[in-house]
Parts: structure tokens; sequence; C-alpha cells
């Protein structure tokens, strides 16, 4: 239950915080900004791998989970309650968010601003990137080591430093379903939960070539 409990509030963390931002900075006139966004979501998803890595993994994001299902590190039961937990708390943090702030309107909503077919394609390489490093750092024992948690949030940060304003730069299934259930807002939603299964999955595969080329 302990690692459960770890996926459940290492979501719920970064859905508040992540997401969070971007509410206050539309609620402040654009106090946080884009930069101040994107450094959020780096540093919370840093400080979940520090905090919650050595008893779940710290996940936090359904694709992680899949992927990691995909490749034989991660039981079928094991991936239910992890991808139930993390949307759990992904859902609880918009919530919470909508009861401390009963007037916004911006609850982190991941929309394309472009068309579709260009969203996906982003959201499918961000993930992809994003998922071969995680399983780099994952490789050999080494996700306790202490440059795991920064070269992840790393990765989160410039992904969201650039892809942002283009698709928002979700890679997390449950990062997107948090706030469309609270706003009650489902446009473009299938593209933040297909785009990053298929990015993460595709890095599967490709890190398997990669480590038997290098074996």
């Amino acid at each position: 239950m302990r690692k459960y409990a770890a996926e459940f509030l290492g979501t719920y963390i970064l859905v508040f915080c992540g997401t969070g931002a971007i509410l206050i900075d539309a609620l402040t006139g654009g106090s946080i900004g884009h930069t101040g966004i994107s450094i959020t979501f780096g540093l919370v998803v840093m400080v979940m791998i520090y905090t919650f890595g050595d008893l779940s993994g710290a996940h936090i994001n359904p694709a992680v989970s899949l992927a990691f299902f995909m490749d034989k590190k991660l039981g079928m039961r094991d991936l239910l309650i992890y991808i139930t937990a993390q949307i759990t708390g992904a859902i609880l943090a918009s919530a919470t968010l909508r009861l401390l702030f009963a007037k916004a309107t911006n609850f982190g909503n991941t929309l394309p601003s472009g068309s579709e077919v260009q969203a996906f394609g982003m959201e499918t390489i961000l993930s992809f990137i994003l998922m071969l490093v995680i399983l780099s750092v994952s490789t050999k024992g080494r996700e306790q080591g202490i440059m795991a948690g920064l070269a992840i949030g790393a990765v989160v940060l410039f992904e969201a430093m650039f892809a942002g304003p283009v698709t928002g730069a979700s890679m997390n299934p449950a990062r997107s379903i948090g706030p469309a259930v609270v706003s009650g807002q489902f446009t473009s939603l299938w593209i933040y939960l297909l785009a990053p299964v298929c990015g993460m999955f595709l890095a599967v595969l490709v890190w398997k070539f990669l480590a038997k080329t290098s074996k």
C-alpha cells in the first residue's frame, strides 16, 4: 500500500503545483510567466522523484507505468493500481484548486494551439524523449542515483519551456485528465491520453535496441 499511496501523493502534488502555477499566473495577470510555469513543473517532478523514488519508482504518470509494464518491469496488478492512484490523485488535486480558487476559469487544461495532428505529433515526440531519459537513468540500479531526479526534471522543464505554448507539454495523461474532469472541458483530450502512450512505447522499443547493441 505504501507504493500505491506514493503514486497517489506524487501525482497529486505534481498536478496541484504544476497546474496551480498556471491557474495563479492567469489570476494574477502573468506574475509567474511561461518560464516560471516550466520551472515549476520541472522542479516538482524532480522533487517527487527524490521523495517517492524509493517507494514506488515515482512514475506519477500512467504512460510511464504502461511503458514499464510493456518492458516487463511492472506487473499487471501494480499497473492497474498505479494508474488508478495516479488519476485519482490528479483529479483530487484539480478539485482542490477549484475549491481554493472558486473564481478561476483556467485550471491548467492542455489544449493544442494549432492542429490536432500537430499536437499529437509533438506530444508523441516529447513523451518519447522523456521516456528515453527515464529508461536510461533507471538502468542497472541507477534509479536511486542522485542524478536521476535532476535529469528527468530537466527534461520536463526544457520540454515545457519550448513546447508548452504549442500543446501544453503534458506528456502525462493524468496531468491532463485532472483539469479536464474538474472544468468539464474534454476538447482534444484524446491527444493527451494516446500520444504519451505511443511515444513512450516507442521509446521502450528503441531503448531495447540500443541496450542490446551496447551489450
